[in-house]
């Protein structure tokens, strides 16, 4: 028997009913399998070596260019995802690898300077990341191939962000239950991270938290991480494994912090005022590319190759993938002049 064989008798036997099974996964394009590798194992490897997820590391999370190497980047963001998920995957007996797979290509779709560019790309295009990940892992990946991922992960990419909203319908849900616990764990690691980036930032302290939530969640980063994560295996199984879940005033205390950043760090002046920079940048770009078509590589205009010619869509395509400072970079190349000089 393969030792891909042996892994997925496995899951059935050591994972929870309702669980995902790499056996059952679907891919659109069936494809050979792999002797040592599942489905999810495979999938998460073909993420792990895309170029979209090495663009990842120079890409704002939300300080914008910073000083110094310790700040989160999109990448480490999304390496935190995956532990998180990985966390309450393993205390739920969930599939791990699916839980991997998804978290580290639902945001590969992101634009240069974190949220702000998707500001701009959102005016103008009807732009998201969540969506604009899933189309990068299907069809923009691999040379205009795409990664032929499964269903599974397709889906968990796609739903893994309910947007401003924090309440969970049955029809913006992710399909699985690892599905879920990305949705659940990118709240977790970039409200827990970007408060800590923004301590090292000297916006606020610990101490600024109001002392309501510190009472509920915790008064570190690692007490209040591990609250929640303690809530949610708790809860997901008192609740029989329907939704992943958590006790309601964990919950309402992680969203209260989650507006305290926004009316504290993510408002505060000195980090609007760079992204607003970041958000002229996008939106020049995007705006260039839109009237100078042939100037975008042909490698990002696949969609004239597929013969759907849209313009529109491989600007965005472009200024999307760009990193933070590929994008400065092309902006000075476009928008700011040369001195002349004697040769």
């Amino acid at each position: 028997m393969k030792i891909r064989e042996q892994i997925e008798q496995l899951e059935y036997q050591i994972l929870h009913p309702r669980s995902a099974k790499s056996r059952e996964a679907k891919r659109e394009i069936e494809e050979k399998e792999c002797d040592l590798r599942t489905k999810f194992q495979r999938d998460r490897d073909r993420i792990l070596h895309s170029k979209a997820f090495r663009r990842l590391k120079h890409k704002t999370q939300v300080f914008l260019s910073p000083e110094g190497d310790h700040y989160r980047t999109r990448m480490t963001h999304t390496l935190e995802v995956a532990q998180i998920g990985r966390t309450i995957a393993k205390a739920l007996r969930l599939n791990e690898d699916l839980v991997e797979a998804i978290a580290l290509g639902h945001d590969l779709g992101h634009t240069p300077f974190g949220h702000a560019g998707e500001f701009i790309l959102k005016e103008g295009a009807s732009y998201h990341h969540a969506k604009q990940s899933l189309r990068v892992v299907e069809k923009l990946a691999n040379e205009g191939k795409g990664l032929n991922l499964t269903e599974e992960v397709r889906d968990g990419i796609l739903k893994h962000s309910k947007g401003s909203s924090p309440l969970i319908t049955e029809g913006n849900m992710p399909k699985t239950l690892e599905g879920e616990i990305v949705r659940i764990a990118d709240k977790i690691a970039y409200i827990n991270h970007d408060l800590e980036d923004a301590v090292r930032a000297r916006l606020i302290s610990e101490t600024d938290i109001p002392k309501n939530i510190r009472k509920i969640l915790g008064e570190t980063k690692s007490e209040r991480i591990t609250t929640i994560i303690k809530s949610i295996i708790n809860t997901t199984i008192e609740d029989g494994y329907k939704h992943i879940v958590m006790e309601e005033k964990i919950y309402d205390a992680m969203y209260q912090l989650r507006q305290w950043l926004f009316d504290n760090v993510y408002l505060a002046k000195p980090v609007v005022v760079e992204l607003e920079k970041g958000k002229g940048i996008v939106k020049a770009l995007y705006e260039y590319y839109l009237e100078h078509y042939e100037e975008i590589p042909y490698y990002h205009r696949y969609l004239q190759l597929w013969g759907e010619y849209d313009p529109k869509q491989a600007a965005v395509d472009y200024v999307a993938g760009m990193t933070d400072r590929f994008a400065i970079r092309t902006y000075q190349k476009i928008f700011i002049p040369k001195g002349w000089h004697i040769i």
